[in-house]
């Protein structure tokens, strides 16, 4: 019988205070560590932008770690406790060095000035604080959505909400970390900064830590990588294997549905089904034979990565809103009556716009549009992604524009506009960021395996870190190329001054890129085919006996999934059939 005392909503109430908090201070870094790197650590204007992009790009790339340890090792509220414990060293040691300035390199003239003890300080400051905010990325997010029982239709239409709810917490932190503490850190002392962002993750730790009674925590299982692994590696010594004409008789077993899931057997990737072909001879076994099950999980993780592969540019675009969007801010106007706004707290406008709508979209847009088609959640995750890349390149030509201005106005007239030009690109972008990244991580949770949830969660936070190192080549390919053609051979984001740089011609760069990638989602999104679960009962499999397994495995396929082109008048003459020969 289920506990309706653990669970639901009132469990993650607690996970929305983590995130909040934990997010003032996350947030905050995304947005002004390229000033604290520029104007502290003396790296050049692309010496800063790279150096924060490589950080933020390795931050979200090892959520995958914080996947993989909450899938396979620990449960994912301890996997968060874990990494919020290495995470909090990080901001220490970058009090140390943001306080005491003989911690800090002096002004060389070079892309990096920080050298010898300096530097093992610096980058272990950072690299435990990617760690640490990675791997708390990568477990979060699906120890929320496991609070709804993906199996009961009552409770599985929650976990759009869910998703929606867990940006809004982390939007209301941002929108603290961005304004607070980004004026403290740039107006008062990067370590007071930092001494806050710290103070918010140990609240942070401390709420989800509370909310322990009232948790779903689902049991690890397998490792996912390595079943994954296992998949590949017998496909390819199977390959001589003839595939059966019957799906059928692919080999499977009730075990492997353990978690109450069935994906039935699909015709994509038919090269994986020989992973499930069990040679004459050979006695079934770890590494000789997979399930059918098994092979269907590689099959969506395979479907999905032209889709995540697909939303990494929008990303990159992301990363030259934290980095030379912030850099632009530093030469412009940043009065606001007698108050001068930090350039790095430019991004709460649309961090407010998202905090605005997200309540919008769920309360009026998603009903509105489930009456028009039938959607529960309004409409599809993946269309919910493709509004978001649209709008992504529109707000990468918006901005190439409001540089135009900018630079116009600096040379030929000798003035400073108003620092909230760039306001119009950041808001259109926070609306595609709040499409996108939702529909993401919602896409990736309800078509993942359920053994496999915390590491697929996390491919939302990898397109993210794909992007931020795809904005590193990006500005080196771009200073390299363009500085051999350009009359000053200078490359367009070379040097410290904003002027002599072409800025707007990156931006267009990006959008036309972006128009280009979104006809190559659109053709992927149309290519994807939706996972289908099945319910199965394990004890008639298991009363069926040794002999009977798989017959009456491949009779709960076959009536369970259409698209197998079965009939079930064929399912019924096959159990007949049976019936008359035993």
């Amino acid at each position: 019988m289920k506990n309706t005392r653990k669970g639901g909503f009132k469990a993650t109430y607690f996970i929305f205070a983590m995130m909040g908090l934990d997010n003032v201070g996350f947030v905050a870094n995304m947005v002004s560590l390229v000033l604290y790197f520029l104007f502290v650590m003396h790296f050049d204007l692309s010496g800063s932008a790279t150096t924060t992009t490589n950080y933020l790009g390795t931050t979200f790339l090892l959520t995958l770690v914080g996947g993989f340890i909450s899938d396979t090792y620990m449960n994912r509220l301890n996997t968060c406790l874990l990494f919020g414990a290495i995470q909090l060293p990080g901001y220490l040691l970058l009090i140390m060095q943001s306080r005491y300035p003989k911690l800090q390199p002096e002004p060389c003239g070079k892309t990096s000035c920080v050298h010898g003890t300096k530097a093992l300080l610096f980058y272990a400051s950072i690299c435990l604080l990617g760690l640490g905010g990675g791997g708390i990325r990568g477990s979060v997010p699906a120890l929320g959505a496991d609070q709804f029982d993906y199996k009961d239709p009552n409770e599985r239409k929650y976990i759009a909400s869910f998703f929606n709810w867990f940006l809004l917490s982390i939007t209301i932190g941002a929108s603290i970390g961005v304004t607070f503490v980004v004026y403290a850190s740039t107006k008062v002392g990067w370590d007071t900064g930092f001494i806050i962002a710290m103070c918010c993750s140990f609240l942070g730790l401390l709420f989800i830590a509370l909310g322990k009674p009232f948790y779903r925590v689902r049991v690890p299982g397998d490792s996912p990588l390595l079943r994954v692994f296992e998949v590949l590696l017998v496909s390819v010594k199977n390959w001589r294997a003839k595939l059966p004409q019957n799906s059928d008789e692919l080999y499977e077993i009730p075990e492997s549905i353990s978690s109450g899931e069935l994906i039935p057997h699909t015709n994509q990737f038919r090269f994986l089904d020989k992973a499930a072909v069990c040679p004459k001879g050979t006695m079934p076994g770890k590494w000789r034979v997979c399930t059918v099950t098994q092979v269907e999980e590689v099959k969506i993780l395979t479907r999905m990565m032209p889709i995540l592969l697909s939303t990494t540019l929008m990303n990159t675009c992301l990363a030259q809103l934290q980095t030379v969007s912030v850099q632009q801010g530093t030469v412009m106007d940043t009065s606001l009556g007698g108050f001068h706004v930090p350039s790095a707290s430019i991004p709460v406008i649309p961090l407010v716009f998202m905090s605005i709508l997200i309540p919008l979209y769920e309360f009026a847009f998603v009903p509105i549009l489930r009456k028009i088609t039938g959607h529960p959640n309004g409409i599809t995750h993946l269309q919910r992604v493709g509004v978001g890349l649209v709008l992504s390149a529109i707000s990468m030509a918006i901005a190439g524009i409001v540089e135009v201005k900018r630079k116009h106005e600096s040379v030929h007239h000798n003035h400073r506009i108003s620092l909230f030009w760039l306001s119009i690109h950041y808001a259109i972008f926070g609306i595609a960021d709040m499409f996108t990244l939702v529909g993401l991580m919602e896409f990736f949770y309800s078509e993942a395996p359920a053994g496999m949830r915390s590491l697929s969660t996390s491919f939302s936070w990898l397109s993210l870190s794909i992007g931020y190192y795809l904005s590193s080549a990006f500005v080196e390919l771009i200073n390299s190329v363009t500085g051999n053609y350009t009359k000053s051979k200078r490359g367009w984001l070379e040097g410290i001054d904003l002027n002599k740089s072409h800025v707007e011609l990156f931006y267009w760069f990006l959008a036309i890129v972006s128009v280009l990638n979104f006809g190559n989602y659109i053709f992927w999104a149309n290519w994807y085919k939706y996972k289908k679960d099945a319910p199965v009962d394990e004890e008639t499999l298991l009363k069926a006996g040794p002999g009977r397994m798989n017959e009456s495995f491949s009779t709960n396929v076959s009536f369970a999934s259409k698209q197998q082109e079965v009939s079930f008048s064929e399912v019924k003459g096959k159990d007949e059939r049976q019936t008359e020969e035993s």
